[in-house]
This record gives C-alpha cells, sequence and structure tokens, in this order.
C-alpha cells in the first residue's frame, strides 16, 4: 500500500469514527437529557405540599414556556414520560454524575486528549465504555453500561420510552439486553412487547430460568431454547378462515420473511422453501428449512392449517432422518423439526414421539393475532390440564390390579 492511500485510508477511519461516535453521542445525550429534565421535576415536586395538585400545574406551567419560547417536543404528555422515565430508571446515572451535568461541568482529564487522538488515528473509536454526552453537559464524558437499568448507548429516547410501558420490572430488563444484543429499532422493540415475548418464553421457565431471562436475555444452548410456543404471526394480516390453505400461510411468511425471522428469534438463517427430497421415485417436500447458527443444525419447518396428527409427526420424522444422514456437513448438529400448525394434542406428541425425540421435534401453535396476556396464560394451563390428565391416565393404566399383586 503507497503511503498516499494508506493516509487516505486513515482519514477515512477518523471520520468514520467521528460519524459513528456523534451519531450515538446525539442519541445518548437526548436519552441523558429526558432523564435529567425527570429528575429535576420529581425533585421538584417533593418539596410541593400537594404533591399530585402540584405536580400537573408544575408540568402545565413548564410545557406552556416552552411553547412560548417556541421550543417544540416538550408538551404535558413528553414531560409526564420524562418524570416517569427517572421513576422508573433512578439507578440510570449515578449522583455524582448528576451533579455535573446539573452544574454543567466538564469531565477533566489532564491527560484525555492525546488518548482519544491517538485512537482516532488509528482508526478506533475512544474507550467504547464512555460515551460524550454533549446535549446534557458540553464536554462531559459518562460512563455506559450494558446492564439492565444502566445507561446503555444502543438505546435512544424513543426506545426508553417504550419500555417504560412494560410494568413488570423482570420483562423490562429482559428487552433492554434483547434491544441492545439484536440491535432491535423502537418498532421492533414495540412489536415483541406487543407480542408477549418475555412471557412466552418465561411461561416455561422455572424461577433459576426467570432469572436468567431478567439478567442475560434468551440464552440458546439447546434446541428447546430456540422453539416458541405460541408462535405469533400477526405481521402477515391473514384473517382467521377455515379456508386458509399452507400454500398461502408459506408464500406469507416468505413475502415478509424479515418479520418472520424476528419472530422465530436469535440464530435462525433461511435456506430454502420447498425443499425436495426424493426416496426411491417418491418424492416429499418439506416446507421450509433453516439453519440455527447457534445450535449449528438444520431447522425444518412443516407448516399445517388445522390440528396436529399422529400421521404428521412422523413424516416430519422422516424429514429429519433424512437430514442426518444425507445432509449434514462436518460440524453440524442433529436436525430439528418443527410443525407450526392452528391446534395440536399435546398428549398425541408426547405418545407419538415417546420420550427420546422430544428433545429433537417440536410442536407449535400458531396465531394469526396478538394475544392478550390473559388468553396466553389461559391457552397453557388448559395444555398443562391436558396433560396431567393424560399422565393420571396412564399411571392408572399400568397400575396392577389385586389379583396380580397377591
Amino acid at each position: 500500500m503507497s503511503r498516499q492511500q494508506s493516509l487516505y485510508s486513515r482519514i477515512r477511519a477518523i471520520l468514520e469514527s467521528a460519524r459513528v461516535t456523534v451519531a450515538r453521542s446525539v442519541n445518548t445525550a437526548q436519552v441523558i437529557a429526558c432523564w435529567l429534565i425527570g429528575h429535576e421535576i420529581v425533585e421538584e415536586e417533593q418539596a410541593g405540599k400537594a404533591r399530585a395538585e402540584y405536580g400537573e400545574k408544575l408540568l402545565a406551567d413548564i410545557a406552556d414556556k416552552f411553547k412560548k419560547d417556541h421550543i417544540p417536543g416538550y408538551s404535558v404528555q413528553n414531560l409526564r414520560y420524562m418524570r416517569q422515565f427517572y421513576l422508573v430508571y433512578p439507578g440510570l446515572i449515578s449522583h455524582q454524575e448528576i451533579r455535573h451535568a446539573v452544574r454543567g461541568e466538564f469531565g477533566r482529564s489532564s491527560g484525555a486528549e492525546k488518548p482519544m487522538i491517538r485512537h482516532a488515528a488509528r482508526g478506533k473509536l475512544p474507550d467504547q465504555d464512555l460515551v460524550l454526552a454533549a446535549g446534557a453537559a458540553p464536554g462531559m464524558m459518562l460512563r455506559a453500561s450494558s446492564d439492565p437499568g444502566k445507561l446503555n448507548p444502543n438505546l435512544s429516547w424513543t426506545h426508553y420510552r417504550t419500555l417504560l410501558r412494560v410494568d413488570k420490572p423482570e420483562a423490562r430488563a429482559f428487552y433492554e439486553i434483547e434491544t441492545s444484543v439484536n440491535n432491535w429499532s423502537a418498532r421492533e422493540l414495540e412489536r415483541q412487547i406487543n407480542s408477549l415475548l418475555f412471557e412466552r418464553l418465561a411461561l416455561s421457565k422455572d424461577k433459576k430460568g426467570l432469572l436468567k431471562l431478567a439478567t442475560r436475555g434468551q440464552e440458546v444452548h439447546q434446541p428447546i431454547d430456540a422453539i416458541k410456543d405460541p408462535v405469533i404471526m400477526e405481521f402477515l394480516g391473514i384473517p382467521v378462515s377455515h379456508r386458509l390453505v399452507e400454500s398461502k400461510l408459506e408464500e406469507a411468511l416468505i413475502n415478509d420473511l424479515q418479520s418472520f425471522l424476528l419472530e422465530l428469534g436469535k440464530g435462525f438463517a433461511f435456506v430454502s422453501r420447498q425443499e425436495r427430497i426424493t426416496l426411491d421415485g417418491d418424492h416429499f417436500y418439506i416446507d421450509l428449512v433453516f439453519y440455527h447458527t447457534i445450535l449449528k443444525c438444520y431447522v425444518l419447518i412443516d407448516l399445517k392449517v388445522g390440528k396436529l396428527t399422529h400421521q404428521v409427526l412422523g413424516q416430519l420424522q422422516l424429514y429429519v432422518n433424512y437430514f442426518d444422514r444425507e445432509r449434514l456437513s462436518k460440524g453440524d448438529n442433529p436436525s430439528i423439526g418443527l410443525i407450526l400448525c392452528t391446534d395440536k394434542n399435546d398428549a398425541v406428541v408426547q405418545y407419538t414421539l415417546g420420550k427420546g425425540q422430544n428433545k429433537r421435534l417440536f410442536a407449535s401453535r400458531y396465531k394469526l393475532h396478538l394475544p392478550t396476556e390473559a388468553e396466553l396464560r389461559a391457552e397453557m394451563k388448559r395444555e398443562l390440564r391436558c396433560l396431567s390428565s393424560e399422565a393420571t391416565t396412564h399411571i392408572k393404566q399400568k397400575k396392577p390390579s389385586r389379583r396380580e399383586t397377591k
């Protein structure tokens, strides 16, 4: 590489570093400013005698002043959001940083300039743990964190305002982690909250698993960790109808593959549709084939309109066995089979597959509308009652008679 080309590369690296830093700084500065405004409002309200009445009048007066000064974006409703933001995230910024920001002081460091220059010249960003909070206090550096409840440079004010709608602290922490790790837009975050992602994952977890969701987000270590039940596909815009056929459902999913991948979750990569396999002249077609980049395995999806039958499960087993024998490459793990259906009987699934295969074959309901949390819990309770009833019946059938015990 010539010296001129090397110089150009370094200049490009500096510009790119500056662009990324400025974009992130602007977002983070807005978050900090909103939080600090909420802090000031709450502190002022605590000095009021009749807090509720005083608070609403205070917000109305501040909003009116902003309006007279022709400063948009600070309506009474937005000020309420900022107050709520501080109340929900009281530990977002440390008390020492609050004092610096309110006083408008600079984060001084005698030797801070030279290291930053050296990083920029090498095409690297400054310390990733530090975020320039120019909007809150010019030149001030605030320490960012990926821990839930702490300042996260990957979350914008729109992200945080969306998170305020989540009442459960553990669910809110989960969505914070997932948004940051998966780089969700505010719109994607809203969709995941509306589809009750946390509740769907949490219903199958014990207390230890629930704690992990709230502190680490979704972790995929085994096939069952990657499967959701139910799968929510409201983004297709297809009305519930008895005339719906598998081909129309498949086509709709392919046309909105990005939304479908978001619903399936982390690790899924699309491979093919209507994958043909041939056995002694007979042709079979797998609706959708994905590869899971975390589990290192193929995921074969069969779409069914109507209730799940044991014949369908047997066919899926055939697909999985074929892929395991004919398609796996070095480093691939055994394939996973998933049936998406409108209705299923968990007892049929259990008795058809047996104990050994349950770890690789799954059946999940799909819904074409967003369920409420009450509907989701009612559905899970119904399935648990069904499984409990079947288990009790199985035990009674195996219980020896009095004559046999003599």
